[in-house]
């Protein structure tokens, strides 16, 4: 009777099955702190969704190719919108390789208040230039019937402290002169510096 009843608990056992593993937590986010002339930015860079163009900024983070480069452009879309765009500005000392582009299509991610995008002019030419946008701007998105580009720009991350930097960044002077094409008028004067750029490991 004694082997009957061990015998029908370890069938039971077997039909429950193992028990469910939980899901692994989601890896951190790395955070990049970004020290201004205008005040501090904190930046969550998603390394998971667009793995190439997140490494691709943290390599100039970690390389100090921000340290001393600068803010120099804000385009306003409507008030206190629009983006605000930084980074090596072509600077051929601080420049790294163009990169592969990563799509909001592809990546699932999208402009919206805060975003940070890589600047860009055909996809595959991104190097180290970004933009943040203030307020949505979903026509920066890869795919929608109202795109500026069908290609869109490569989100890698948003801001998730200092807005009110970027805002004040948005609303500061411009040279009515400076600037070609339709980016005449943009150019900040003066530029807001980038004194420091250093990346934190968040642990969830």
């Amino acid at each position: 009777m004694l082997r009957r009843a061990f015998l029908l608990a370890a069938l039971t056992a077997g039909l429950a099955g193992p028990a469910l593993a939980q899901d692994a937590p989601a890896p951190a986010l790395p955070h990049v702190q970004m020290e201004t002339s205008a005040g501090r930015i904190v930046i969550e860079v998603e390394i998971t969704k667009a793995p190439i163009t997140a490494a691709n900024f943290l390599k100039y983070v970690d390389e100090h190719r921000f340290d001393g480069a600068t803010f120099y452009r804000a385009m306003q879309s409507g008030p206190g919108m629009g983006l605000v765009q930084g980074g090596v500005n072509n600077d051929p000392e601080r420049v790294l390789p163009p990169i592969a582009h990563e799509p909001t299509s592809q990546t699932g991610l999208s402009h919206i208040d805060g975003a940070v995008s890589m600047a860009r002019y055909a996809p595959g030419t991104a190097t180290g230039d970004f933009f943040v946008s203030v307020g949505p701007t979903l026509s920066y998105d890869a795919g929608r019937s109202f795109s500026v580009d069908p290609d869109g720009f490569a989100v890698f991350g948003r801001v998730v402290q200092g807005m009110d930097v970027v805002r004040a960044i948005l609303a500061s002077p411009t040279s009515p002169t400076e600037g070609e094409g339709f980016m005449r008028g943009q150019m900040l004067e003066p530029k807001i510096t980038i004194v420091q750029a250093w990346r934190e490991q968040v642990v969830p």
